[in-house]
């Protein structure tokens, strides 16, 4: 009997198909018996489809496939088929494709594998690659109820931040656009193998059906954005006007004309300021 969250079967398994871990791909597998349910449960993909990022060894692939309708799971890792194929054979809902979250066509992957299913992602993510994989699910636009996603626990509290705080980033507010983020539940770090120097946290993105705020140039807020948090020593004054090459005093009348002083800091503006101050600013 396959208990993949017993550490010495999962050695023994890794072993016999000669797999080490790869600090390169930032490879760390859950081995926490309760972790893996409550992440199932969270995503709330019951009965339909579920985007799964790096399998691993196939220990939270197993709790999603007793819910949902088909899980797709994403491996990068070749090294990890053949285990997969082993750990995940009892199920006939599940579908491995080595392919890299990065660079897949995500729109013709929903189309071909969910076609008539709501579709959710969960996933235990590498730290290295947590805001890239976010970003590129959100900014795709494609048709997703709900991220839910194990991060580093500081990523947690950046993405999660209330945007108008000083924990708040350019990152978070791209995040908040799209979606409404919350945090669920820590996981130590001992819950993984190898494992990792620091602790983790589960959250969960559910994707808005419009976003947050309305811009008529998302491209050009999102350059806001980024310049306005880039420097965060700096007032958005000069932080918008360094990083979008614009003269300060057309930077300052935006501000005068979205009700802001001119020594506010980007750390200190809400979403819809944010949105005011965009559409004040010269194209």
């Amino acid at each position: 009997m396959q208990n993949l969250t017993d550490i010495r079967f999962v050695r023994e398994l890794l072993a016999r198909h000669g797999f080490t871990f790869s600090k390169a791909l930032g490879q760390n597998f859950l081995i926490n018996p309760t972790v893996c349910p409550q992440m199932a449960q969270a995503c709330g993909a019951d009965g339909q489809g579920v985007l799964e990022i790096g399998p691993g060894v196939g220990v939270l692939t197993a709790q999603l496939a007793r819910r949902a309708r088909k899980v797709v799971s994403l491996e990068l890792d070749q090294r990890l088929l053949p285990v997969l194929s082993e750990t995940l054979a009892r199920f006939d809902n599940i579908e491995i494709l080595h392919q890299d979250i990065l660079r897949a066509d995500l729109h013709t992957l929903l189309q071909e594998h969910f076609a008539g299913m709501e579709v959710s992602v969960c996933a235990n993510l590498p730290y290295y690659i947590t805001s890239p994989v976010i970003m590129r699910l959100l900014e795709e636009h494609l048709p997703l109820r709900a991220i839910t996603v194990m991060v580093q626990k500081e990523a947690a509290e950046r993405l999660c931040a209330p945007v108008g705080s000083r924990e708040a980033g350019a990152v978070t507010v791209a995040v908040q656009y799209y979606a409404r983020a919350e945090r669920l539940f820590g996981v130590s770090r001992g819950s993984f193998l190898p494992a990792p120097k620091v602790d983790s946290e589960v959250i969960r993105l559910t994707v808005r059906e419009q976003p947050a705020v309305t811009v008529e140039d998302e491209r050009k807020f999102f350059r806001m954005v980024k310049a306005a948090f880039g420097q965060r020593r700096k007032t958005a004054l000069n932080a918008i006007s360094a990083g979008m090459q614009l003269p300060k005093q057309a930077v300052a009348e935006a501000l005068h004309q979205a009700g802001l002083a001119e020594n506010v800091r980007a750390e200190t503006l809400c979403m819809e300021e944010l949105a005011a101050l965009c559409q004040s600013l010269p194209d």
